[in-house]
């Protein structure tokens, strides 16, 4: 996966409910789930393919898709899954996600001469046959970096290019470092970089975006109507093996073969991405109502048995967090501002929040384990990257009080008050799922109300997943604190997660520790990998230490797959943006 996507709180919760375990200990935990998981294969079978047929898809989720086809303007998991068949990545990568020559496109790094040479293969045609070209990666970059498109994917990092900083600024009305050395309609874009970064070389480095927008197509729009205009929510257009043949709004997503598509005609005649909510997910699958789903994993009891159905899993690139709110986004000067008297910005309150939470408890019991706690801001998936020395926040209510007592919020009768003795209450938000998001979210406002803490829910209730990040990303002033999930790019830089220039740090902290610790783990320096292990390693210490963003879990991945289907893959070098390759997939003869 290229770029950070928003995900809903639907992976790992259902309506199959049991009584909620308020401590770390009960009977009724199991980890059963996730040893069947980890046997699982990461494909189904590969078996000889047969042309034609319609696949339906299950998009699950309690909440309509946004519908906006556009990757760079294009923020929520939903509407990035149902765009699957159609949105291709520029390139190609192998197993480690590291970018090979396959792709639509090819990437030559010069570090000498500080430049990043995209060249679009021949033949590589959007859905109305017109060559994708030199402008139209150039195009993708402006619409991130224009401010009128109000686009939540430009970061800081995107100042490496030359001129970005001040196209983006409104200082240039091109940016100066892309260079299209044979015109806008050649298929060579020449990218010049103040420096060229360790993780250029892999997808989702943050630094080189890696899809192309139709210039021709959207030329006419104005930036600011792009967003809304019927060209990218009604008649999108795409290079990849499927191109949209109809559109319900928020429901569903029709796809028949884009007859320009480079690699050749795809298998399948239709692929149809329906919204289903999670709890009717399970019995979905056991009645085959369609040909690929995602399990949510508390359902996963209820579907284990399915017959004609392959199970294919994986642990994604993915978490869940916690996240204090402690400033603002200044969009005049492109960079969040921290508070210091934010109400969230005591270490010591986050740190006892986190302490009093059994999130192990609840996913065990939950999940049979499919769901399970996770210690830092970097999975485990990332090998060396990952710092295994970091325990994480283990259930500790204890700990939790002494942190609190010694810190100086004192109890003044039921609930404690802020160190200068004023009330405190904390709001906090987090998103709707299905029936059983709301008793999950309770259990945890009742660990902290143990803790003297008086905590409600914004609203008094859930927050719809699309309200949720309209509020997260504009900062609204009735939240303190949220907890929400990523689905993580394949490389691990932090710098578009959670520098001071970038609008995904919700949690809106900026300190110089962790501003000198994510440029040193994408320095020069970091070419040298041992060099760049321990600075990802020293990062993590410092983010757990300070816990203005707290890891919560990681969940198996699992799909249900009709047995009839070959191609299908979780792998990262048979996945396109963390989706199978569309082109591959097939009923079998």
């Amino acid at each position: 996966m290229r770029t950070r996507k928003f995900w809903g709180a639907v992976g790992t919760l259902s309506a199959a409910a049991l009584t909620l375990v308020a401590c770390g200990k009960s009977n009724t935990t199991s980890n059963e789930g996730a040893k069947t998981a980890s046997k699982f294969p990461i494909q189904t079978p590969v078996k000889t393919a047969k042309k034609g047929g319609t696949i339906k898809v299950a998009e699950v989720t309690d909440t309509p898709f946004t519908g906006v086809f556009n990757e760079e303007l294009q923020m929520d998991q939903p509407s990035a899954d149902v765009s699957s068949p159609g949105q291709e990545s520029l390139f190609d990568t192998d197993d480690h996600y590291k970018i090979n020559d396959k792709g639509p496109a090819t990437l030559k790094l010069d570090r000498k001469a500080k430049t990043a040479t995209i060249t679009i293969k021949k033949g590589v045609k959007w859905s109305d046959g017109k060559q994708v070209t030199a402008k139209d990666v150039e195009f993708a970059y402006e619409i991130i970096a224009n401010k009128a498109t109000n686009s939540q994917r430009y970061a800081s990092q995107f100042n490496i290019i030359n001129g970005m900083k001040e196209y983006h600024e409104g200082k240039a009305k091109t940016i100066s470092g892309i260079e299209m050395p044979d015109g806008p309609d050649g298929r060579v874009a020449i990218i010049h970089c103040k420096e060229l970064k360790p993780g250029m070389y892999y997808s989702g480095n943050g630094y080189i975006w890696e899809m192309a927008a139709p210039y021709h197509y959207l030329k006419d729009i104005p930036f600011a109507k792009l967003e809304s205009s019927d060209k990218l929510r009604k008649k999108p257009l795409f290079f990849g093996p499927y191109k949209i043949e109809k559109i319900v709004r928020g429901q569903s997503v029709t796809w028949v073969p884009n007859k320009y598509y480079w690699r050749g005609q795809p298998k399948l005649d239709k692929i149809v991405y329906q919204v289903v909510s999670p709890n009717s997910a399970s019995q979905a699958i056991k009645n085959h109502k369609f040909d690929i789903t995602r399990v949510t994993n508390s359902q996963w009891k209820q579907v284990k048995d399915t017959k004609n159905v392959t199970f294919v899993a994986k642990i994604p690139l993915y978490y869940s967090y916690l996240a204090f709110k402690v400033g603002k986004w200044d969009n005049k000067k492109s960079k969040n501002v921290m508070n210091p008297n934010a109400k969230m910005n005591n270490k010591s309150l986050r740190q006892a929040m986190a302490y009093a939470m059994n999130t192990d408890a609840v996913y065990k019991h939950y999940t049979d384990g499919l769901s399970f706690q996770i210690p830092t801001l970097i999975p485990a998936q990332f090998g060396d990257y990952y710092n295994k020395n970091i325990k994480g926040y283990t259930y500790n209510l204890k700990k939790a009080n002494k942190i609190l007592d010694k810190a100086g919020y004192k109890k003044k009768g039921k609930w404690r008050v802020q160190p200068n003795g004023k009330p405190l209450t904390i709001h906090f938000m987090a998103m709707s799922g299905n029936s059983i998001q709301q008793p999950i979210m309770q259990n945890y406002i009742e660990q902290w109300n143990k803790i003297g803490l008086n905590v409600k829910l914004v609203g008094g209730r859930l927050t719809e997943f699309n309200s949720f990040y309209d509020k997260v990303q504009h900062d609204s002033p009735d939240v303190d604190m949220f907890m929400a999930a990523w689905g993580l790019s394949t490389e691990p830089s932090q710098e578009q997660m959670y520098s001071e220039g970038t609008m995904s740090n919700y949690s809106r902290f900026v300190t110089p520790e962790n501003t000198k610790l994510i440029q040193e783990m994408d320095s020069q320096k970091a070419f040298d990998h041992k060099y760049r292990v321990q600075k990802f390693h020293e990062w993590q210490k410092y983010m757990f230490d300070q816990a203005y963003v707290v890891p919560v879990y990681n969940a198996y991945q699992i799909d249900a797959v009709n047995s009839k289907l070959t191609g299908y893959s979780q792998s990262a070098s048979q996945q396109n943006n963390g989706h199978p390759l569309w082109y591959k997939v097939a009923y079998t003869k």
